[in-house]
């Protein structure tokens, strides 16, 4: 199969059919082969009951259903697990992604890009959102080297050797591109249009900033330290300990020097306290290590392509 649509949502029943209608328009004018993928995440309202409707209605639709929620990145992993296509989309169904715009991400990945990410540059939410969610991208861009606008953006496609390497839990599904670009793959990114919403509401609040930020230290370990934890506990073990010995160092110099400590003695215990933190960070860092020794029973690379010998 050509094309997968993988579209995750929860308690989105006003918005699916007039999504599927619009999906459905963009489909057909496309020569490929092709699927639907919904993924109900636990939805309490009628959302599965109008996906069995689709599905009898055009046999490229699939629907899949939680008994519970479990979050956008175990709706995700399902679909990826379902999808046949040599290319995944994936969308939001709250009608603020275009389906329109199915063919521009065709047409980007044509190009040799691995993972293309939506970029929404007229977004249509409350500044409430909005600021936020430039900060986050920022820091977020910054941080991990991945030089796009908009990881939030649920418009992605992704060639199908993505989908299968990289796996997706926790709330990681926003970082997905900073995944892909540590397997090697090559990431791209386009303008897309932004549509305000029309029925329901955000599932999303401002807590969401920072546990982003925490999922983002996750993803940084992971990518960056999974197969070195002593360069990073070790790391910030040396710093600590060093400052706590310059401390020490320096009111050594003043009990000698002067005779006394000179009321100093909460820096004292500020030098024990870093000595202390840095021995135990660089103790982590090895244990991490045999840990990270121990665990090495999955390949830590990606084969791109095979070249035989002729015979």
């Amino acid at each position: 199969m050509d094309l997968s649509l993988v579209i995750p949502l929860f308690d989105e029943e006003p918005n699916l059919r007039e999504l599927y209608e619009k999906v459905r328009v963009v489909l057909d004018g496309l020569d490929l082969t092709s699927e639907v993928i919904f993924v109900d995440d636990g939805s309490r309202d009628r959302s599965f009951e109008v996906i069995e409707a689709l599905c009898r209605e055009d046999e490229r639709v699939l629907g899949v259903q939680f008994r519970k929620n479990y979050g956008k990145a175990a709706a995700l992993s399902v679909g990826f697990r379902e999808a046949r296509g040599d290319v995944v989309i994936t969308m939001d169904a709250d009608l603020q992604d275009d389906p329109e715009e199915i063919p521009h991400l065709l047409a980007k990945i044509a190009e040799g890009y691995d993972l293309v990410s939506g970029w929404k540059f007229e977004r249509h939410d409350p500044l409430s959102k909005r600021i936020p969610s430039k900060l986050f991208n920022k820091v977020t861009a910054w941080m991990s080297g991945v030089k796009i606008h908009d990881f939030n953006c649920g418009l992605k496609a992704y060639r199908r050797e993505v989908t299968r390497d990289i796996p997706v839990y926790g709330q990681l599904h926003r970082y997905l591109p900073v995944l892909a670009r540590q397997h090697g793959y090559r990431i791209g990114e386009i303008k897309v249009r932004h549509h305000p919403r029309k029925h329901g509401k955000t599932k999303y609040g401002m807590g969401r900033l920072l546990y982003g930020f925490l999922d983002l230290l996750t993803v940084l370990l992971l990518t960056r330290y999974v197969t070195r934890p002593l360069h990073f506990f070790g790391g910030l073990g040396t710093i600590f300990a060093t400052a706590g010995f310059a401390i020490g160092c320096y009111l050594t110099y003043l009990k000698l020097y002067y005779g006394n400590l000179m009321g100093r003695y909460p820096l004292l215990w500020l030098a024990i306290l870093l000595m202390i933190l840095g021995v135990q960070f660089f103790s982590t860092g090895l244990l991490g290590e045999l840990v990270s020794s121990l665990r090495q029973t999955k390949e830590e690379y990606s084969v791109k392509k095979l070249a035989k010998r002729e015979t």
